[in-house]
């Protein structure tokens, strides 16, 4: 059974252990503690997510990390469906001319798109292989690295008529965003996501659109994937390019800095205009679309890792881990094993049985030729929910041994495993997912609300507090006048040289009562400034 556990591998004393004056040792060979960026890397590495590909910024995402995609990736289709979109798909490539349709579009990304300029290879005599000459494209092709500009031609073959409108559609998709500096699911060269584009009669329907889609993205990242964000509109220098109005939901990272988790944007008629979608409306006079975009991606999968880690590994919520109870027999390679495996298949489909966030329990049973202990540990990792063990003496006493990945650990330091009656555990196997979900939900939410001052007042005090908290400073949401131009160049600037940037605005920010920190002139409304990825 687990408390009969052999050391898990990678053993490290943290601050924890010390804190409580005993000895905990660790599945990591790293802590956050200790080198947050490697630890990273380590869980990612460890926990079986991903691994390089040979190509800069590109990675192979392996199938515990692809499962938790595939999970987010239905569950959120489930959602955006039942907001009465529709899925489609686009193509990879898409001609140059379209980008330089809209011009602000254009210089957002020009600095990170690929272009495809042949179409054939040919032998260089030497071995080697060079673009064909002759097979130079006539004009060049970008590979996707949104679809705004795709989209938008289609949508005015599309649309005609009022009575065409709404158009909302979405994609799951790859794009290519040349990145100069790449880490694994945070910034890669290549990353899947899905991207809703709409289009509107009205520009009042399509800011409720962004706002709807905006919501959507929080409820999901707070309910699904346990993860606390802070949901608001984004100050102008940080717009999407070609947006009239870009909003995001941020998240709290274990080391206090910001990730941009999702984002909605409402485009206007910058997109419309030039990509030509007209309508004829009721009068029968034509008017140019109102168009939004959004989108979350991959990056998620960086959040929760960040998030929910620790010191053992993943922490995988419930509702996104592809295998929410694993189950790990002790064999010995002895003809008593095919009783234990009988007894862990029954308790496989009994688990099976069971209905949990609406969905039938995934339980699996980890027969691979492998010992246990690294079995074990091997999920500790990877950050399956629930671990159950079984062994000769449980099957003979109609028990099983349980840990919760969410806390790993007794007080005492030991691994805390609770022998309980296989009955008792499959009735009660959906309240134990229910609540580890929960649990995870409220420690990040403790984290994040713990890790936001809104007491700074004045810039000085802001680089201090920067300057003294430089390990894990968290937030600071502070009033500001929402200046523009090259007033608001001056903040950016002053902002980059403590390597710090405006998040968002939230929402639910209280009113303002003084004066912008930055500028001195009487607040607007109120914004987070942070470190982020």
């Amino acid at each position: 059974m687990l408390a009969r556990l052999a050391t898990p591998p990678g053993l490290q004393m943290t601050r924890q252990a010390l804190s409580l004056g005993r000895m905990i040792k660790h599945a990591l060979s790293v802590t956050r503690e200790g080198d947050f960026a490697q630890w990273y890397q380590t869980v990612i590495a460890e926990a079986d997510l991903a691994e390089e590909s040979g190509v800069r910024g590109c990675m192979v995402i392996r199938p515990w990390g692809y499962g938790i995609w595939e999970r987010i990736q239905r569950l959120l289709d489930d959602r955006i469906k039942a907001t009465g979109h529709e899925n489609c798909y686009f193509p990879l490539f898409i001609p140059l001319s379209y980008f330089e349709k809209e011009a602000e579009h254009v210089d957002g990304f020009a600095k990170e798109m690929a272009v495809v300029t042949h179409h054939r290879l040919i032998a260089d005599g030497k071995g080697g292989l060079v673009p064909d000459p002759a097979a130079k494209l006539e004009e060049p092709l970008v590979v996707r690295p949104t679809s705004e500009t795709v989209i938008g031609t289609a949508f005015a073959r599309w649309v005609q008529s009022w009575r065409d409108l709404p158009v909302l559609i979405n994609q799951w998709a790859n794009v290519v965003r040349w990145e100069m500096r790449t880490r694994m699911f945070l910034r890669t060269t290549e990353f899947l996501w899905q991207e809703g584009h709409t289009a509107h009669a009205s520009e009042a329907e399509a800011r409720a659109e962004t706002l709807k889609m905006l919501e959507v993205y929080r409820s999901f990242a707070e309910d699904v994937v346990a993860l606390p964000v802070v949901a608001g509109e984004k100050p102008e220098n940080e717009r999407f390019p070609g947006a009239v109005a870009t909003y995001s939901i941020e998240a709290m990272m274990q080391d206090g800095k910001a990730l941009q988790a999702g984002t909605s944007h409402f485009l206007g008629t910058n997109f419309s205009s030039a990509q030509n979608i007209r309508f004829q409306n009721a009068e029968g006079q034509l008017e140019l679309a109102q168009t939004t975009s959004w989108g979350m991606s991959t990056r998620m999968i960086g959040g929760l890792i960040m998030v929910h880690g620790d010191d053992d590994g993943l922490r995988v919520p419930p509702r996104v881990a592809p295998w929410q109870i694993v189950i790990v027999p002790m064999l010995r390679d002895a003809p008593e094993d095919q009783v234990v495996i009988e007894y862990c298949t029954a308790l496989q489909a009994e688990l099976a049985s069971q209905t949990v966030f609406g969905e039938p329990v995934r339980a699996l049973l980890d027969l691979k030729p492998v010992k246990a202990a690294t079995k074990r540990w091997g999920w500790v990792k990877k950050g399956a929910p629930v671990i159950v063990e079984v062994g000769g003496r449980d099957v003979a006493g109609g028990n099983v041994s349980v840990v919760r990945r969410d806390r790993l650990y007794r007080e005492d330091g030991k691994l805390d495993a609770s022998i309980t009656a296989r009955t008792d555990f499959v009735g009660g196997a959906t309240a134990l997912l229910a609540d580890v979900q929960g649990a995870l939900h409220r420690e990040a939410r403790a984290r994040l609300e713990a890790s936001i001052r809104r007491d700074v007042t004045e810039f000085a005090d802001l680089e201090a507090y920067f300057a003294e908290s430089e390990s894990k400073p968290g937030w600071l949401e502070v009033q500001w006048a929402k200046p523009t131009g090259a007033e608001l160049d001056k903040v950016v600037e002053r902002l980059k040289a403590l390597k710090l940037t405006l998040r968002n605005v939230p929402l639910d920010a209280l009113p303002t009562d003084g004066l912008c920190l930055f500028t001195g002139a009487p607040a607007a409304e109120r914004v987070l400034v942070g470190r982020a990825y």
